[in-house]
C-alpha cells in the first residue's frame, strides 16, 4: 500500500497491490463505511464470470464488518449481473465514467456521504476522475490482466506518468518524513 498526499483529479489517494490488501480494519481506521467497486480488471479479469472463493471471502468479510458495497461499472448489465448473481450487491452499469453520475447514484442508494465512501478501480482516466468528480477518495489497484487492444495499451501508456509521479512523490515523502 502506498499513500499519496498529492491531490488532483488524476491522482489516487492510495495505491494497493491488490484488493485483498483492503481490509475491514483498515477501512474502519479511515472511517470508511462504503466502497464503490469497479468490476473488470479491478475485482476480476474480464473472462471470469463468477467470483472465486477468495473474492467471496473478501466480499463476505467486508459485508460482515458493515461495509456497504456497490458496483459502478462501465460494462453492460449482463456482465455485472452474472458476476454479482450470488451477492446481489447494488449495481450501476454503463456508468459512463469519468462521469460522476453513476457514483452519485450509488451513494444515494447506499445512503452514504462522499466523505465516508471510497471508490476502487484500476484506471486513472475513468475510475479515478469519476471518483474525484463525485467528491470521493480513490483507491487504485494495478489491472489484474490488461486487454491488449491498441486503445487499452494507449490508455495505460498515458496513465503511466501519473502512477509514476504518485510513486516518486510517495518515496520523496518517505525520505523527508524519516529525517
Amino acid at each position: 500500500m502506498e499513500l499519496c498526499r498529492k491531490k488532483g483529479l488524476f491522482y489516487p489517494d492510495i495505491l494497493f497491490e491488490n484488493i485483498y490488501e483492503i481490509t475491514p480494519e483498515f477501512l474502519r481506521e479511515q472511517n470508511i463505511k462504503g466502497i464503490l467497486l469497479d468490476l473488470d480488471n479491478t475485482i476480476a479479469p474480464y473472462e471470469i464470470e463468477r467470483p472465486t472463493e477468495e473474492m467471496n471471502a473478501w466480499f463476505s468479510g467486508l459485508q460482515q464488518a458493515g461495509i456497504r458495497l456497490a458496483f459502478v461499472s462501465n460494462n453492460h448489465g449482463e456482465r455485472v449481473t452474472r458476476f454479482n448473481h450470488a451477492w446481489g450487491i447494488p449495481q450501476f452499469c454503463k456508468a459512463k465514467k469519468p462521469s460522476p453520475k453513476g457514483m452519485r447514484l450509488a451513494l444515494r442508494q447506499l445512503g452514504l456521504k462522499p466523505e465516508e465512501t471510497v471508490s476502487l478501480g484500476d484506471q486513472i482516466f475513468t475510475d479515478c476522475i469519476a471518483s474525484h468528480r463525485a467528491g470521493l477518495r480513490f483507491f487504485l489497484v494495478p489491472p489484474i490482466r490488461d486487454k491488449k487492444s491498441l486503445f487499452f495499451r494507449t490508455k495505460r501508456f498515458l496513465e503511466r506518468p501519473f502512477v509514476r509521479t504518485f510513486r516518486h512523490y510517495r518515496r520523496y515523502l518517505s525520505r523527508t518524513e524519516s529525517t
